[in-house]
C-alpha cells in the first residue's frame, strides 16, 4: 500500500496538487474574512478540495498515458515510462478520478459544477487525440490559463461566497488576484516546455520554445513575470481594497526580487538547470496563495 502510495502520489503530479490545494484554501480564506468569519462551511470547503484534486489527477494522468513515448525522452522518471504503473492501471485510475470528481461537483451547485466541468473538458481535449491541443501553442497556453486564472479563482470564489452571503459580489482584490495568476499561469505555460524541447521536436510538438529557441523564451517570460509583479504592486497601493497595503506590496517586491536574482543563475538550454527553475517559478506560484489572502486577513 505504501507503494502503491507513492507511486499514485507521483502520478498525480505533486508540484500541480500542491498549486490546487492552496489555491482552494487561499480562496476559502478570502470569502471566509470577506464575511468576517460569520459560518465557515466545512463541508463545502472539503467537497471543493476533493472533488478539484480528483479533477486535478483526471487531468495530469491522462495526459501522461497519451505522452508515454514522449515523457520516455522529456520525463523518463514519471510512473509509466519508469515501470512504476501499467497504462491499465493508470486508465482506471484516470477513469475513477474523473468520475469521482463530476459526481461530487454535481451535487455542490452551479458554481463548482462549472469549474469542475470546464477543467476536466479543457484537461481532456489538452491531451487526447485528434484534437490535443497540446501540439498547438496558443491553444495549450489558453486551456492552461483559463484553467488556472479564471476558472479556478472565480469559480471556487463563487463557489464559497454564494454560500456564505445572500448577495455575493466580486470585490477589487479577487479581480487582482484572477488576472495575477491569469498572467502567472500563462508564463507557467511557456516555461514548462523549456526543458522539454528534445523529446517535443522528435514528435513534431511545436510548443513556443520549440519555435522561439529556449534562450529567447526564457527571457521573454522572465521580463512578463517581472512585469506582472510590478503592476500587482502598484495595484496593491493604489487600486485594490481589503488587503493592507503596506504588506501587500511590500512582501511581492520581495518575490519580484527573489525571482530575478534566481534567474541569474539559470541556463535555459541545460535540462536540469531549467527543470530546477521552472519549479521554482511553482513555488513563487505556491506563495501568492499563502501571502494574499494574508494580507486580506491583516487589513
Amino acid at each position: 500500500m505504501i507503494k502503491f502510495f507513492r507511486t499514485l502520489w507521483k502520478f498525480s503530479r505533486p508540484h500541480t496538487v500542491i498549486g490546487t490545494t492552496l489555491s482552494i484554501v487561499a480562496l476559502f480564506v478570502i470569502a471566509v474574512d470577506i464575511t468576517a468569519f460569520h459560518e465557515i462551511p466545512v463541508g463545502s470547503f472539503i467537497m471543493a478540495l476533493i472533488s478539484c484534486l480528483a479533477g486535478n489527477i483526471y487531468i495530469v494522468g491522462l495526459n501522461q498515458i497519451e505522452d508515454v513515448e514522449i515523457d520516455r525522452i522529456n520525463k523518463p522518471d514519471l510512473p509509466i515510462p519508469a515501470g512504476m504503473l501499467s497504462i491499465p492501471a493508470a486508465k482506471i485510475i484516470v477513469a475513477v478520478s474523473g468520475i469521482l470528481s463530476l459526481s461530487l461537483a454535481l451535487t455542490q451547485g452551479i458554481f463548482l459544477s462549472l469549474v469542475v466541468i470546464i477543467s476536466v473538458f479543457l484537461g481532456t481535449l489538452y491531451s487526447l487525440p485528434p484534437i490535443r491541443l497540446k501540439r498547438f501553442p496558443f491553444w495549450a497556453a489558453f486551456s492552461i490559463l483559463t484553467v488556472r486564472g479564471f476558472v479556478i479563482n472565480l469559480g471556487i470564489y463563487l463557489y464559497f461566497i454564494t454560500i456564505l452571503m445572500p448577495r455575493p459580489f466580486i470585490p477589487s482584490k479577487i479581480w487582482a488576484l484572477t488576472f495575477f495568476m491569469f498572467g502567472f499561469s500563462l508564463m507557467i505555460a511557456w516555461f514548462k516546455d523549456i526543458p522539454d524541447v528534445e523529446g517535443d521536436l522528435q514528435f513534431k510538438i511545436l510548443t513556443f520554445a520549440v519555435r522561439l529557441g529556449q534562450k529567447s523564451l526564457f527571457h521573454i517570460g522572465t521580463i512578463f513575470l517581472s512585469v506582472l509583479y510590478s503592476a500587482i504592486i502598484l495595484a496593491g497601493i493604489f487600486v485594490i481594497s481589503g488587503v493592507n497595503k503596506l504588506f501587500f506590496a511590500g512582501i511581492h517586491f520581495i518575490l519580484l526580487i527573489i525571482f530575478l536574482s534566481a534567474g541569474l543563475r539559470v541556463n535555459p538550454s541545460i535540462k536540469s538547470s531549467m527543470t530546477r527553475h521552472y519549479q521554482f517559478i511553482w513555488k513563487l506560484f505556491y506563495l501568492e496563495y499563502i501571502f494574499f489572502p494574508l494580507a486580506c486577513i491583516l487589513d
